[in-house]
């Protein structure tokens, strides 16, 4: 297991952003996508984290059907709130609006409220089968159109609030913004943060204020997109790709080439870089990477294990290559 969260909960190293077996980008089937799940428990993962969002629930059904054939006591599993899905009949022939290939019969609706973030627990839990989640994450509220700091002071509490009552073991806020992120973690009231592209071997804003703060609040942090949506995934990236979940921009596909050539030389992959770099910051409690395949699932759990040498970080940031 990994590093424990400060009196809460343990995760894993390495964990599984289901977002994939939500049909992110593309169809899966239910057959295929419980090959993939039962590959990530056979890997000895087990920190599981996914959302509503994640295909209009899909993600949470399908991780649910797995979860509910392993140990309860043996894994870890987190969903989101901060979006309610409500029923839309007339979505039904269209696709999904939002990167899943879904139809889209049924739509995001906001809600921070306290009513609707605990209702949305409750329908998540629904979604798994499972009479409790370990970990809450409050779900990119910078997207919601409300004050952002309101937004973040109130559901902070209120999931504050579910943890007390001992509905969660955790609870945290998840989004890129780092400003909402800092926000959050100052409140003292929250365990982790997920935190999505921020600690990348291509860029890591984060590492100058939010991590720091992290470590001084207590608070983990369950990095999450270090391959930059696609970019860092493979040995050698490619413009066909994605970052940040759209066309890879010129200049980060060029520095994405520069350190694979420089992970090259000395024998090292770059998704291998990539997976262990995101693990360097002590603030930094758990890697969750996703997966579109058995086979990548194998070699995410392998890139974990595989002895990185300290001259390749030396050798990145000689270039002025490690951000």
């Amino acid at each position: 297991m990994g590093a424990a969260v400060p009196g809460r909960i343990e995760l894993g190293r390495l964990g599984y952003g289901a977002a994939s077996v939500g049909n992110l980008y593309r169809a899966v089937d239910d057959e295929t996508a419980q090959r993939i799940l039962d590959a990530a428990w056979d890997a000895g993962i087990r920190y599981y984290d996914t959302a509503p969002h994640y295909g209009l629930g899909l993600s949470e059904r399908r991780l649910g059907a797995m979860l509910r054939r392993r140990p309860r006591d043996q894994f870890v599993v987190s969903t989101k709130v901060g979006r309610i899905l409500v029923p839309d009949p007339d979505g039904a022939s269209r696709r999904d609006d939002d990167l899943f290939e879904v139809p889209a019969d049924q739509k995001r609706r906001w809600d921070l409220s306290e009513a609707g973030l605990r209702r949305s627990l409750e329908d998540s839990l629904v979604r798994l089968g499972l009479d409790s989640v370990d970990v809450v994450y409050l779900h990119v509220v910078e997207r919601s159109g409300q004050d952002v700091a309101d937004a973040v002071d109130t559901g902070v509490a209120a999931l504050a609030r579910m943890r007390d009552e001992g509905l969660v073991r955790a609870v945290g806020v998840g989004t890129a913004d780092l400003t909402a992120v800092e926000r959050a973690v100052r409140t003292g009231a929250i365990d982790l943060v997920m935190l999505p592209g921020r600690y990348t071997l291509l860029e890591a804003p984060a590492q100058d204020v939010v991590l720091p703060l992290c470590e001084e609040f207590g608070v983990g942090v369950v990095n999450v997109a270090v391959f930059n949506s696609g970019l860092l995934a493979t040995p050698e990236p490619s413009r066909d790709s994605h970052y940040e979940y759209r066309p890879v921009p010129a200049d980060k596909l060029a520095r994405a080439e520069e350190l694979a050539r420089a992970c090259r030389e000395l024998g090292v992959e770059l998704p291998t870089a990539a997976v262990q770099f995101g693990l360097r910051h002590p603030a930094v409690v758990s890697v969750v990477v996703g997966a579109d395949t058995p086979a990548q699932i194998r070699e995410n759990a392998a890139r974990l294990r595989t002895p990185v040498p300290e001259e390749l970080w030396r050798t990145l940031a000689d270039r002025g290559l490690l951000p």
